[in-house]
Order: C-alpha cells, then sequence, then structure tokens
C-alpha cells in the first residue's frame, strides 16, 4: 500500500531504514506482475485439482447422470479405491521428493524461465490426462508425478520475483495478492467443475483448465522479468523506488548453503515448524469439510461443494486484505516487523483453534457453523503475512532454498494430518470430530508458541554475504 510520504520498515528490533513511497500505487508494474503470478497460481491451482473434481466420473459406475452426448459418452474405468487414492496422491509423489532440490535450483536459475517453463510442462501434460488414462493407470501416475515436480518449481521460484521486485513495505501485499490466486483457483474448479464433468464430458476438465494454463504461460515469457532494471515497461521512477527501497538488502543467491548455521538457527526452525502446525487445520478442513457437512450437518452433497467454496472466496478476500492491512501497519510505523509477523500469527492461530474447538457445540445450526468456519478461514489467512512469509526476513538470499524445504513440511502436515483425522473418526463417529479439532487447535498452538519464543525480523548473520560457513 502506498503512501504520500516518506515510508519506513522496522527491523526485528525496532531499526527503521527510510524508504520513499512510490505515487504509482496499484498501477505499477510490480503489482501487474502480482496479477500475472496471481494468474499463474491460479492455473496451477485448478489443475492441481481438477482430477479430484473428474474422478468420479472417470471411474465405472459412479458417472453421475448426464445427457448422451456429455460424460456418459466419456470413457469410463474400473480403478479399485486403493487405485484412485494412488492416483489423488500421485502429484504429491513428485511435489515431495522435488521440494528441496527445486529450492536449490531456484537459486541458481532465473526465476521467469523457471516459472514460465514449468507451466507449460505442468498446463501441456494435462491435456495429455485422458489419453494417459487410456493408456494405463501407470502411466497416468508417472504423468501426474511428473506435474507435481513442476508445480513444486513454480511454488518455490515465485519467492524469488519478490526478493528484487517488492519494496519491504509493499512486500506483504505483493505476495497475498499473488498466492491468493491458489484459493480462486480451487473455488472455480470446485463450483465449475463438477458442471464440466456432466454437461461436456470429464476430459474437458483437464482440456479446458489445461488450455489456460497454456494462455498463462504465453503471457508469462514476454511480460515478465526478473530485475526492475531489465523490464522494457517500468518507468523510471517507480525502478528507483524499487531500488531505493531494497538499496541495504542483501539479496544475491549463494550457490553455497550454510546447512550448518541453518540447522542451528532457531528463528529458521520457528518458521519451518509453523509451515507444519498452521497448514494442519487448513488440511484437514479441506480433506474432510465435505464430510463434516454432510455427515453431521446434514447438507446434500451438492450444497456441500457449494459452501465450501464459499468457504475458499472467504479465505481469497481475506489474504489480500491481510497483506494489505499489514503493509499499512509497517508503513505508518504503527509497529514494528517483528511484531507484525508476531500478532499477525498470533491472531491467525488463536481465533481458528477457538472457533474449532467450539463447533462440536455449535453442529445443531448451520448457518452457525459456517459462520464460525468462515471466521476460522478469515482469521488464520493472516498467517500468511506473519510466520509463513518470515523465511523472507530472515535470508533473502536463500529464498528459494527455505522456501522448498518449508514446502517438505507443508506437504508432511498434508499427508498426517488427513491420516490421523481419519483414525479418529474410524475409532467414534460422534467424539472423532470432537478430537479432531481439539487435536488441530493444539497442534496449532504449540507452533505459535515456538514462533513466538525464537522467530526475529532481522537478516541472519547465516544469511549476510560475509558469512564462510559453508558445508
Amino acid at each position: 500500500m502506498s503512501t504520500g510520504a516518506e515510508a519506513t520498515v522496522g527491523d526485528g528490533d525496532g531499526v527503521a531504514a527510510p524508504a520513499p513511497a512510490s505515487s504509482t500505487g496499484v498501477c505499477s508494474v510490480r503489482h501487474g506482475l502480482a496479477l500475472l503470478v496471481h494468474l499463474c497460481n491460479f492455473a496451477i491451482s485448478t489443475q492441481q485439482m481438477n482430477l479430484s473434481i473428474a474422478l468420479p466420473a472417470m471411474v465405472n459406475g459412479t458417472a453421475p447422470s448426464s445427457p448422451p452426448n456429455a460424460s456418459s459418452a466419456a470413457p469410463v474405468y474400473a480403478w479399485s479405491p486403493e487405485i484412485q487414492g494412488v492416483l489423488l496422491s500421485s502429484l504429491s509423489y513428485g511435489s515431495f521428493v522435488a521440494s528441496v532440490p527445486s529450492g536449490y535450483v531456484a537459486g541458481l536459475v532465473r526465476p521467469r524461465h523457471l516459472i514460465g517453463a514449468a507451466l507449460l510442462t505442468f498446463s501441456a501434460l494435462s491435456l495429455f490426462i485422458p489419453l494417459a488414462a487410456e493408456a494405463g493407470v501407470a502411466l497416468l501416475i508417472v504423468l501426474r508425478a511428473v506435474q507435481g515436480v513442476a508445480q513444486v518449481m513454480i511454488q518455490t521460484s515465485q519467492y524469488l520475483i519478490w526478493v528484487k521486485w517488492a519494496p519491504p513495505l509493499e512486500r506483504n501485499q505483493l505476495i497475498t495478492i499473488s498466492i491468493s490466486g491458489l484459493m480462486l483457483g480451487s473455488l472455480t474448479v470446485l463450483l465449475v467443475g463438477g458442471f464440466l464433468c456432466e454437461t461436456l464430458g470429464w476430459p474437458y476438465v483437464f482440456y479446458i483448465f489445461g488450455g489456460i494454463g497454456l494462455a498463462c504461460s504465453c503471457l508469462w515469457f514476454p511480460l515478465v522479468h526478473d530485475d526492475p532494471a531489465a523490464h522494457p515497461l517500468i518507468s523510471a521512477a517507480e525502478r528507483d523506488h524499487i531500488a531505493r527501497a531494497l538499496a541495504q538488502q542483501d539479496c544475491e543467491p549463494d550457490q553455497a548453503l550454510p546447512i550448518r548455521a541453518m540447522a542451528r538457527s532457531l528463528p529458521l526452525w520457528s518458521g519451518l515448524l509453523s509451515q507444519f502446525t498452521e497448514h494442519w487445520f487448513f488440511y484437514v478442513l479441506m480433506g474432510y469439510l465435505p464430510t463434516y457437512l454432510h455427515s453431521v450437518l446434514h447438507a446434500d452433497l451438492r450444497a456441500s461443494g457449494f459452501l465450501s467454496a464459499l468457504l475458499l472466496g472467504v479465505a481469497f478476500i481475506s489474504i489480500i486484505l491481510g497483506g494489505l492491512l499489514a503493509d499499512f501497519l509497517l508503513s505508518r510505523k504503527v509497529l514494528s516487523l517483528l511484531v507484525v509477523r508476531r500478532l499477525f500469527t498470533s491472531v491467525g492461530v488463536l481465533f481458528p483453534s477457538l472457533l474449532s474447538v467450539l463447533l462440536p457445540w455449535v453442529s445443531f445450526s448451520l448457518g452457525v457453523t459456517m459462520a464460525f468456519l468462515a471466521l476460522s478461514l478469515a482469521t488464520s489467512s493472516l498467517c500468511q503475512s506473519g510466520a509463513l512469509v518470515n523465511f523472507m526476513d530472515i535470508a533473502p538470499r536463500y529464498t528459494g532454498f527455505i522456501r522448498g524445504l518449508s514446502l517438505v513440511f507443508v506437504q508432511l502436515s498434508g499427508v498426517i494430518a488427513p491420516t490421523v483425522s481419519g483414525f479418529f473418526l474410524s475409532q467414534d463417529a460422534e467424539l472423532g470430530w470432537r478430537n479432531i479439532f481439539l487435536l488441530s487447535a493444539a497442534v496449532d498452538v504449540s507452533g505459535l508458541v515456538f514462533f513466538l519464543v525464537f522467530s526475529r525480523a532481522e537478516v541472519q548473520d547465516w544469511a549476510r554475504a560475509q558469512t564462510l560457513t559453508h558445508l
């Protein structure tokens, strides 16, 4: 958020560095870049979820009733539930294996080239999913795993763009605008994916969203540049503003990684642990929200899908507003950077934890439950301007590698949280939900405590250029 006066950003100890504010505001090239990254994330998110939406129509005996020229004419397959589970997990296989290597590669290859190539590959492969399914389930699993590798390359590399493009007082809003595309993509595919399966047939879910991804990649290469100094459309005023704002930041990538120093860094561990704990409840909701709405609140399946999409819409708006609020507090010198990170993380953890624990006691009302869930997602989105972006504060020169490392913790949470939740439900369906929400709150709060004690917002010694202790 730009202001008309000179702005300052505080480090973790409250020390302020002057950075003149820009007058171009949301019409700037950097905000246009945020929109392009948003579209990239939108395309990836829709293609990440399209198999989950299309799979019921792809499996023999589960396709919805539809006109003869629609999904009933599309091929169906006799895949067992075990095979379906492997198919749905295959994207995560590639992402998990490639997270750390892609983070390291992201520091060596220009983000523009890496993201563009990964988006192009991911989208092109989506167009071949119907052919791969016809050729055999093994080929389909391999194809989705390769897509997982491309996906994680985008997730790790996009943060490197903001190392050189985002003034400290605008970093939160630019990042949250970018990553909000993930929520918008999930929302879109939930709303229209089933309709496409019923009217055009399930292959068109992959053709349409894959085509959108290809269109985004065609926009990406000519419009995106790694450095403001190399962008042909940027004004001299905006280029100078970014250069002045980042003049004191050491952000050049380093091929040698200070592994030992990283392993001993409690501020780094506080951020990594937060990635695990703060995604726990999110993955519980993504995996079991339709089941909860249907089995506990007795909402029909179609209504459950719509309500799930509605909650994602709330999260989409809240993420952007949270980024704007964080930058406003920093630009007006209301709070230091460290206080903003800790405050936003605290609100984003404590409110959802309390509301989730109360959910079993308000299950008598669908409206009250939806209000609680909406407030949970709205407040939890503040973590995107808190602990979840703190790694860029403490080690901007290693942004790609640490982002890749953090994705390992995110994916571990995505595996463990639904598995444990399923175990609770299998033991006792009535008490299972209460145990799920209690455990989610306990996990989330434990990560918050660790972050509040050990987090920092200044660049760590091991992340400075003069650091020579590498492994």
